[in-house]
């Protein structure tokens, strides 16, 4: 009988990188994650042991919990944040068998050291219209979902990383930023180790407009003309960013699930269409 209590590989692969997605927590042993420190999407580390202190940080919360094999510490921290009145499950078979699954990793070499309440902190340029919009995307979507930006005069940024101790991005020599003809997305989908299929075809459609390389793939004209059209409606650069996010999340849902799928309308009595 399928257990009440549990979340499957597949069905936690299906939610990842969608606004809806459960908070995954992951409470493996030190000695589990320095063997592999790899992270699922999103995901935030926590020591079983003190859950109690913990647990109210995610009410309200749809959670997801990690351990090694699925076993007594995720399943354990779930049923103390249930009773908690948090909705929660553990992960069915664990890290290992999202691991073994080919499940998406996030490779945590290269992760930014985060601030006194456990966000990474990032800055860029004022003004964004498409890679600045694109990799805070990315970042809360599979990296930190409480990740915060600071949009600035593009002179200031080098001096606001420095005093604020965040994370310059999208500017000229930096580490997370264009190289060759590939831009600050495409960076940080490899530096994070998030290589997928529906990744790197959202990645094409943001290089493409972000570039200038219109031709590239058929959306990137309608992309490019949704990001300016945003990047006019808001003077506020949080208000466009959180705009863009829904943006992001359809153009990433069709990248997944409806790239083959085509619209028409109705066919006319006779079979005629338009």
């Amino acid at each position: 009988m399928p257990s009440t209590t549990a979340i499957t590989v597949s069905q936690l692969s299906r939610l990842v990188g969608l606004p809806g997605a459960p908070m995954i927590i992951d409470v493996r042993i030190d000695e589990d994650f320095d063997a592999d420190q790899r992270l699922l999407p999103a995901s935030c580390r926590r020591n079983f042991k003190t859950v109690s202190t913990w647990a109210s940080e995610f009410a309200g919360s749809q959670v997801a919990v990690v351990c090694q094999k699925g076993q007594k510490l995720s399943q354990g921290v779930a049923a103390w944040l249930r009773h908690e009145g948090i909705s929660a499950e553990s992960l069915e078979g664990g890290f290992e068998a999202w691991r073994d699954a080919n499940g998406l990793l996030v490779r945590t070499e290269k992760l930014p050291p985060r601030d006194e309440k456990g966000r990474t902190v990032w800055v860029t340029r004022s003004r964004p219209k498409v890679d600045r919009i694109a990799c805070p995307w990315l970042i809360r979507r599979f990296v930190d979902p409480h990740a915060i930006f600071l949009f600035v005069e593009a002179a200031e940024v080098p001096a606001v990383a420095d005093r604020f101790q965040a994370v310059p991005f999208d500017i000229d020599n930096v580490f997370w930023s264009h190289r060759g003809d590939r831009c600050t997305f495409d960076t940080m989908i490899e530096e994070f180790g998030l290589k997928s299929e529906a990744l790197d075809r959202l990645a094409l459609v943001v290089r493409a407009a972000d570039t200038a390389s219109l031709d590239l793939v058929p959306q990137a004209a309608g992309f490019l003309a949704a990001s300016l059209g945003l990047s006019r409606m808001f003077r506020d650069d949080l208000e466009q960013l959180e705009a863009g996010m829904l943006l992001y999340d359809a153009f990433f849902r069709w990248c997944r699930d409806a790239t083959e799928e085509t619209h028409n309308w109705p066919g006319a009595a006779g079979g005629k269409t338009a």
